[in-house]
């Protein structure tokens, strides 16, 4: 959906030649194809992560909030104080889970770009897809690649465990 709409003769060119603007290369200049990555990654996460957001929130007792309105807090000072440490262990949840998926970030990539142009988009995952099966096949030097990638996913899941202290365990 997002190549279609963003490529060169796409929904969203179309809309801004019909303002008067020209069209952006979306898929053919690399600062423009990061950008377009990130906004997909975005719109795939977003969703994801409001789901554990509204599980939380639902899980505040109203009465909280009650109490903290006879005691005067207005608005602010209840998100401050009261709603986002109450939502502190999903909120490291989600981050360290977002981190995670980034970090394999492979089929936005693989679809909308295949990495380019001249490579601006690669990530470690097609970096290790390309390893095995696209350039003169590797697999010795992708296993290690991809064993690091393990290392570095469980050392993020243990600064998680260290972060968010006892409300994960």
């Amino acid at each position: 959906i997002m190549k279609s709409i963003f490529s060169n003769d796409g929904l969203f060119n179309q809309m801004l030649v019909h303002l008067g603007l020209s069209p952006i290369m979306w898929t053919t200049d690399a600062f423009w194809a990061k950008v377009l990555i990130i906004l997909s990654i975005t719109w795939r996460w977003t969703g994801y992560n409001m789901i554990f957001y509204l599980s939380g929130m639902q899980n505040i007792e109203p009465s909280i909030y009650e109490a903290a309105e006879i005691d005067g807090a207005n608005f602010m000072q209840k998100l401050n104080y009261m709603t986002i440490p109450l939502l502190k262990p999903i909120i490291l949840f989600t981050t360290i889970t977002s981190t995670i998926g980034t970090l394999q970030l492979f089929d936005e990539v693989q679809n909308i770009t295949q990495g380019g142009p001249a490579n601006g988009t690669i990530t470690i995952s097609q970096y290790i897809y390309n390893l095995c099966f696209k350039y003169t096949p590797n697999f010795g030097y992708a296993s290690a690649v991809a064993f690091i990638v393990v290392v570095l996913i469980m050392l993020l899941s243990m600064v998680q465990m260290k972060l968010g202290g006892k409300e994960n365990q």
